[in-house]
């Protein structure tokens, strides 16, 4: 159980979270034809189109209501109603979602008063939807944003079964999954569901829209998502899972809206947590035993643990991430023996921080995480991209997890979920713990020491 802890400063060091109205755009982003659209000024946006950019290496459709001085103070229904018109007129979007930044929430705006009564107004709109998210930059973090505007997309666009005339889809499942959970992943788990002759629905799902493919045609929308016919379909499921306890609030919305079952699974990383989730699956297809596929995915993890439980054993690490993925990994590698000696976290709303094994949880930054592992003598950090300056100081390996990952090529490709996801996580940390210390120098192999006046950039003479 850990203590959650805030420290008393005046200032950040080295920022470790990014912002709520990104993670909502970010699940936006998740639904068929869909444009982002921050409800505030243009470098709101900006910020937040470079962190996913970078991040994906994908064009990111995102947009702006462009608030200045004059309109932040009198209101903006007119530059949300400008913005909504252009983007109809530009992208032709199925769907808008618009996310609040701290300039309109500081205010105090009526944005969803304001948006019925233009949607009332101009008919012109068509067949539009239309969604807005409360998600301020000075609360909560990206997991929390995302979490708001599954919940508005929810709240908007499924509607409530009658439960006098319950009409239900047998094997079909809702999924739910949370910020942390990338495009790979969201294919991983898709394989398990549907090797169980299961059909799931996504909301959001990102491995169609942002798994890094080429489009025959951009036009400045998303090229994939859960299609907007679907997510009416939700209310007939079967059940809902709800990838993460951030989700939490949503799939319960989910769950009254159809009548049905809710789960939700707080991790699908480590043994443990996907036998869970399979033994879910199991109950719900109404089956003794798992696939034959499944099971010799179970026994290759198991072997992969054995493999590696002499690096992960006694490993001390400290780990930065929001709190569903902190208590994915540190519960993983928990059940392998190692120790979190400093676990730092974004948001202080997730009550999941709570069951992390660690005996502290701090809400702070990247300076803490470089403050706690030298002081925990880790040998090992994991954050995202902006942890390698903590891993250069103390001169450390960094398993890169989270967002943003602008460092390197194939963020959108990380699975650490399922059977094989945990496996390839568990070869991951193992691999960054043997390559550590043992970097090979030339001198090793009997090759002549480098000579650090030689001008590399100096075309050289062959020797005769």
């Amino acid at each position: 159980m850990a203590r959650l802890t805030r420290p008393r400063r005046a200032l950040s060091t080295n920022p470790l979270k990014s912002s709520a109205p990104l993670g909502a755009a970010m699940a936006y982003l998740g639904i068929e034809g869909a444009v982002p659209l921050f409800h505030g000024a243009q470098g709101c946006t900006a910020f937040a189109m470079v962190h996913m950019v970078r991040h994906f290496k994908e064009a990111i459709p995102l947009q702006t209501t462009a608030m200045n001085e004059v309109s932040t103070i009198l209101g903006g229904p007119d530059q949300i109603e400008e913005a909504i018109a252009n983007i109809r007129k530009r992208a032709h979007p199925r769907f808008i979602g618009i996310a609040s930044t701290a300039l309109t929430e500081t205010r105090g705006e009526d944005v969803p008063g304001e948006l019925r009564e233009i949607l009332a107004r101009r008919k012109d709109f068509g067949d539009l939807k239309v969604v807005y998210a409360s998600t301020p930059d000075f609360e909560g973090a990206i997991e929390d944003g995302w979490a708001a505007a599954v919940t508005a997309i929810v709240e908007a666009l499924v509607p409530e079964r009658d439960p006098a005339h319950p009409e239900t889809v047998a094997r079909q499942v809702n999924v739910l999954p949370s910020a942390n959970v990338t495009p790979a992943e969201i294919e991983e788990i898709d394989r398990l569901i549907r090797a169980f002759d299961l059909t799931p629905i996504f909301l959001p799902d990102l491995s169609t829209a942002l798994d890094g493919h080429l489009a025959e045609d951009w036009s400045g929308r998303s090229l994939g998502g859960t299609r907007l016919d679907a997510i009416p379909a939700m209310a007939k499921s079967a059940a809902t899972f709800a990838i993460g306890e951030s989700m939490q609030g949503a799939a319960r919305l989910l769950g009254q809206r159809g009548h049905m079952e809710v789960q939700v699974f707080p991790s699908l990383t480590g043994l443990r947590a996907v036998d869970s989730f399979v033994q879910a699956l199991m109950a719900l297809a109404g089956t003794a035993d798992a696939p034959a596929a499944i099971r010799r995915d179970r026994a290759r993890l198991q072997d992969a643990m054995l493999d590696a439980h002499f690096q992960t054993g006694g490993l001390r690490y400290a780990i930065a991430a929001d709190p569903d993925l902190a208590y994915a990994l540190t519960s993983a590698l928990a059940g392998m023996g190692a120790e979190a000696v400093t676990v730092v976290t974004t948001s202080g709303a997730n009550p999941i921080v709570e069951l992390i094994p660690a005996e502290e949880a701090v809400l702070g930054d990247l300076g803490d995480l470089e403050a706690g592992a030298r002081k925990g003598e880790a040998s090992l950090l994991i954050s995202h991209a902006h942890g390698r300056h903590a891993a250069q100081a103390l001169g450390l390996p960094l398993v890169r997890a989270g967002f943003p990952i602008n460092d390197r090529l194939g963020a959108q490709d990380i699975c650490r979920v399922g059977y094989r996801g945990t496996r390839a996580f568990l070869f991951e940390v193992a691999n960054a713990v043997l390559a550590h210390p043992h970097a090979a120098r030339p001198e090793d192999f009997g090759a002549a020491p480098i000579d650090p006046e030689f001008d590399h950039d100096r075309p050289q003479t062959a020797p005769h």
